[in-house]
């Protein structure tokens, strides 16, 4: 054994198989992706196999060991912070990490106790691979350094090998999910196929193809996108068209609101009771089957969604990416009728690049934290606290001119879902996730805080002219809390079909003295907010460039498209990958639902066209007519 010599190159071997079992590991501990089938565990396996020959592969071209070792130890660390980069993401969004992304620095500031709940001292494991590569520099015998120069031909049988695995994996994955690279927007599906380090690279080709896009638009790509927004158009209700005319409108994002709670008790405490009393309000239209729409964004989507009728993004944050984009926001169609348009959001202006976008919403006033008085007694978790931010709205409102249009967006119940003890109205419930556990003593308190906000806009004399929307603006408990949701809706788990359906997030339409409102049962989401309004303030949209349809009309359509290229209607939910009957949950045909598999496919790429392409700056929304002055380009 004295005479043996390692490989010259074991180091590199060491490399790809450590951070190979490392990888997969992960996949099967850190992340909820559901395998099917063999075929699928077979791919999921070797995935990771094909980038990490060729990353570390390329310490080949280097001259001396010593140059090799330190290119794989350096790439490990880099490797190794990518996957716990997504690991960490994944945990607050259920989702992985895209390059647009990674950009929104300006955010991580803000992140405080949200980011100290998803670290663990135990994420030391994530990095494991490193370790073993550094022992194994330092301890293995070093090769014979006269025995250090590739041949080329080892060099190009050993790539040749590599891109065969690389094909091998696309091969399978496109047998198992055919056209898998034209779904960019299913990112799960994106790294279960080609694996996370592939889907990175695929994720900056997306990324640079986007950014291409808007230099290489031109007016003529509105064509096909403004076609079928005419042919989906729901024309409004007589009845409902111009019946609120005047009346201020009053938004209120409730932050992570979902519908699993309204109208539920809680281990006997009832979580909502001023929002459930409005269900039955005479004069509120309350929505039970309607869901938010929102991808990375979150909140950030929701208030897109919400002003422009059109999806975020599948990647990032259309906040960030494209916030210079020429719109046509439901608060400058209601500027261009006589309002005064804000938003009211006790946080720093450029957080999420509000200040930004809002001027190409054309917003009148962004009241952000400097409009508030913020103490550390009045302040929890991420800010301000919903009932004395309420409270300060409303006496702002006071000095508006009217009609005025008022968008606040809260803050309290946001994950972790933290409250001072004086706030706290319910216990906490007794899963194993403390998540969930907090959450209904935070919606709790949200509930309370609208039910003052009530109170202060009648004090101030704004309550009877108004139209006041409340709506969820996302999920507040991800997929990751699966078994704590399964013990508090008494199932024994959660599927796909489970989860699609507890996207749903409340919708109230309050509007008071109108004594007609009732449960609305459509199916609906957040794109369908934006005409809905306008009709009801007689404000015609039918050229209005929107994928939502007006919830009041006969020709509204019960089908509900998520970001992620999910489904609702109201015979099917569509959701990993699989058609289920809506009303018995079983598993049927996919041919029921490929119909709508492919409209909400073609439907988020016209999306993502009009933003990615910044198409509305050949649009003339007065006139529905291609805009041809070519100083718009």
């Amino acid at each position: 054994m004295k005479d043996f010599k390692w490989p010259k190159h074991s180091i590199l071997a060491i490399a790809v198989i450590a951070t190979w079992i490392k990888t997969v590991i992960v996949y099967e501990t850190s992340f909820d992706m559901k395998i099917e089938n063999a075929m699928q565990l077979l791919i999921l396996i070797i995935n990771p196999l094909s980038f990490l020959l060729f990353f570390y592969g390329l310490s080949l071209f280097l001259k001396s060991q010593k140059a090799r070792n330190r290119y794989i130890v350096g790439g490990s660390i880099l490797l190794s912070f990518v996957v716990y980069g997504n690991v960490a993401f994944y945990r607050f969004y259920n989702d992985f990490v895209t390059l647009p992304v990674l950009f929104q620095t300006s955010n991580f500031g803000e992140l405080g106790t949200s980011a100290a709940a998803i670290i663990s001292w135990m994420d030391i494991f994530y990095f494991v691979d490193v370790l073993l590569i550094i022992i194994a520099v330092k301890f293995l015998p070093k090769a014979d350094e006269q025995l250090l120069p590739i041949r080329k031909d080892a060099r190009k049988a050993y790539f040749v090998m590599t891109a065969a695995i690389l094909f091998l994996n696309l091969g399978l994955a496109e047998t198992e999910r055919p056209q898998l690279l034209t779904r960019a927007f299913d990112r799960e599906l994106l790294v279960k196929n080609i694996g996370t380090y592939n889907y990175h690279l695929y994720d900056v080709y997306v990324q640079s193809k986007s950014s291409a896009q808007r230099a290489l638009a031109d007016g003529s790509e509105l064509v096909e996108v403004s076609n079928y927004v005419r042919a989906n158009q729901a024309e409004p209700n007589v009845e409902m068209f111009g019946k609120y005319e005047g009346r201020n409108v009053i938004a209120v994002s409730l932050e992570s609101l979902q519908s699993f709670v309204i109208n539920e008790e809680m281990n006997g405490e009832m979580v909502t009771p001023f929002l459930n009393s409005l269900t039955n309000d005479k004069d509120t239209y309350y929505f039970s089957d309607f869901y938010h729409q929102t991808g990375l964004g979150k909140t950030s989507d929701s208030e897109f969604i919400f002003e422009n009728s059109l999806y975020g993004l599948g990647r990032g944050a259309v906040f960030f990416t494209h916030g210079e984009n020429t719109y046509n926001s439901f608060a400058e169609r209601l500027g261009e009728n006589g309002y005064f348009t804000n938003v009211m959001h006790a946080n720093n202006k450029s957080f999420w690049n509000r200040d930004m976008i809002y001027k190409s919403f054309k917003l009148d006033q962004f009241y952000d934290l400097e409009s508030y008085n913020v103490t550390e007694e009045t302040s929890v978790n991420w800010g301000l606290k919903d009932i004395p931010f309420f409270e300060q709205s409303a006496a702002l409102m006071k000095e508006m001119p009217q009609p005025f249009y008022s968008r606040l967006i809260t803050l309290t119940n946001h994950y972790p879902f933290y409250l001072d003890p004086e706030d706290i109205m319910i216990p906490e419930y007794d899963s194993n996730s403390g998540t969930l556990n907090r959450y209904f003593q935070t919606v709790r308190y949200l509930d309370e805080s609208v039910k003052e906000f009530f109170d202060d806009l009648k004090e101030q004399g704004l309550y009877e002219n108004s139209i006041i929307v409340m709506y969820g603006d996302h999920y507040g408990i991800s997929e990751n809390h699966n078994k704590a949701m399964a013990k508090y809706l008494n199932k024994e788990e959660i599927t796909p079909y489970d989860s699609a359906l507890l996207q749903a997030v409340p919708l109230y339409i309050h509007i008071p003295g109108s004594n007609d409102g009732q449960v609305m049962d459509n199916v609906a989401g957040q794109l369908d907010i934006r005409p809905t309004l306008l009709h009801l303030l007689g404000i015609e949209t039918s050229k209005d460039m929107q994928l939502g349809a007006d919830l009041f009309s006969e020709e509204h359509e019960d089908f509900v498209i998520f970001r992620d290229g999910r489904f609702v209607t109201d015979k099917y939910v569509y959701a990993g990958e699989v058609c289920y009957d809506r009303e018995t949950g079983e598993a049927i045909d996919t041919e029921a639902c490929q119909p709508f598999i492919d409209r909400a496919t073609q439907e988020l790429e016209y999306s993502d066209q009009i933003i990615n392409g910044d198409l509305l700056r050949f649009y003339d929304t007065e006139t529905g007519n291609l805009l041809i002055d070519t100083n718009y380009k």
